[in-house]
């Protein structure tokens, strides 16, 4: 069989915000593709933030072993010696293009990451990104190819050119409050959402016309968590979660939900292993092609996640399994830490009720079976003593034999230049006022 084309939907800031993940949001074409494929139901990003949860995707590594542990715009770095699935996918012969945005290097570093053609719009919103995918998937380009489409949806600011939502119709999480303002920002989000959906149905459509199905892959996915006080730039899974739904030749798989333990990590191995591309041996993600053959198969029972710098400086680190998450802060700082919170209606509501006054313990013990929300710390149950033991254990261990830059007493240093906003900020600082950056450990 010839090699596949793959091409790759990513988003920003979705995580599982769509209906086959039980949101409350229509995504009828992101919903079939997981139907007629595989659908990831327990998916998760290495890193709660951008570029690094991105660049964990297309190396298969955690941040600290990428090297990138703050965001690319901001002047951190991916490793010059960590090869991409993009350059990987070249040197074996695959035309690797890129409509749209990305953020795992600076714009004029690009050919970093291993594209050997990047096609702008005049903006990255899916409305000035699909024209030049129409063009491309019409014009039968050269195969095998690899396509990534990044669009800025749905960042914030909320909710760009889509009608939002009937707020009375949104399902809020558990750990939102369900009141007026969070309801309407939500149906913000999910004005987006659709958006994004109705891209991919267009993807998977042009696709079909251009005879290209029977031999592509079509993978959806997003960096991380929603953009909500709670969950982007936090380790709790609010944060982590993410989409996962891809269908290959042959509607591989077909119909398969998988509910093992995954990560965004694991689809470098898994893309260079459909491409026939044997993946570097240092890896931390692993294949998912033994999962979908068999969803029972020996797996994982366990990942790490982690935090260094988002717009400031918040070093966390965790460890989930199948019913338990363990994270561990290390340096002081609130529950709802307003610098890496995106300004939001629901933000101004959690501040007026004083949420970033309350001091976040060193550490976090969670029982997800019983309290998927997130609300209760069992840190300090002696009756939860063993469970935080083991994890506590696991951490370390995992930091100290993967080279984790980050020391027992929580200091991480930034990159010469790098813009860090000060940690009493109330939102994270802009690159249009750079008086205003400075290091704050």
């Amino acid at each position: 069989m010839d090699r596949p084309n793959i091409v790759v939907v990513i988003t920003h800031d979705s995580g599982k915000q769509f209906g086959c993940y039980g949101a409350g949001v229509e995504t009828p074409n992101i919903d079939r593709l997981g139907q007629q494929g595989v659908c990831f139901s327990n998916t998760f990003c290495t890193a709660p933030q951008s570029s690094p949860a991105r660049a964990g995707i297309w190396t298969g590594r955690y941040p600290h072993r990428h090297g990138l542990i703050g965001l690319a715009h901001l002047g951190f770095q991916l490793r010059s010696d960590v090869p991409t699935v993009q350059h990987l996918l070249a040197d074996a012969g695959y035309n690797t293009h890129l409509f749209g945005v990305q953020h795992e290097v600076p714009d004029s570093e690009e050919e970093r990451m291993g594209y050997r053609e990047h096609v702008r719009g005049r903006t990255n919103s899916i409305f000035h990104v699909m024209p030049h995918v129409r063009r491309f998937l019409s014009d039968r380009p050269a195969q095998p190819f690899f396509a990534c489409i990044g669009v800025s949806e749905a960042h914030r600011p909320y909710p760009g050119r889509w009608a939002s939502d009937d707020p009375r119709n949104v399902v809020v999480p558990d750990w939102l409050p369900n009141v007026e303002v969070v309801r309407n920002d939500l149906a913000d989000l999910h004005g987006m959402i659709r958006g994004v959906d109705q891209a991919v149905g267009e993807i998977d459509h042009l696709l079909g016309e251009a005879r290209l199905t029977s031999n592509t892959w079509l993978i959806y996915t997003t960096d991380h968590g929603i953009a909500f006080p709670r969950a982007k730039a936090t380790l709790r899974d609010a944060g982590l979660e993410v989409a996962l739904v891809g269908r290959g030749p042959g509607n591989y798989a077909s119909g398969t939900v998988i509910d093992r333990l995954t990560s965004t990590m694991d689809l470098a191995p898994t893309l260079l292993e459909l491409a026939g591309v044997n993946p570097p041996d240092d890896l931390d993600g692993n294949s998912l092609l033994p999962l979908m053959a068999d969803p029972s198969a020996p797996w994982r029972d366990h990942l790490f996640a982690e935090q260094t710098f988002h717009a400031a400086y918040d070093p966390v680190r965790a460890v989930r399994t199948e019913r338990w998450k363990y994270i561990r802060s290390f340096a002081d700082r609130p529950m709802m830490f307003l610098p890496n919170v995106d300004d939001s209606p629901t933000k101004i509501l959690l501040m007026g009720r004083g949420e970033h006054l309350v001091e976040r313990p060193t550490e976090l013990l969670y029982d997800l079976q019983a309290d998927p929300a997130e609300k209760q710390n069992l840190a300090d149950d002696p009756d939860r003593r063993d469970v935080l033991e083991d994890l506590r254990g696991r951490v370390e261990r995992w930091m100290e034999e993967t080279g984790d830059p980050l020391t027992p007493d929580g200091t991480v240093e930034p990159p010469p230049g790098a813009r860090v906003t000060p940690a009493g900020a109330t939102r994270p600082l802009e690159e249009d006022a750079p008086d205003d950056w400075r290091v704050h450990r």
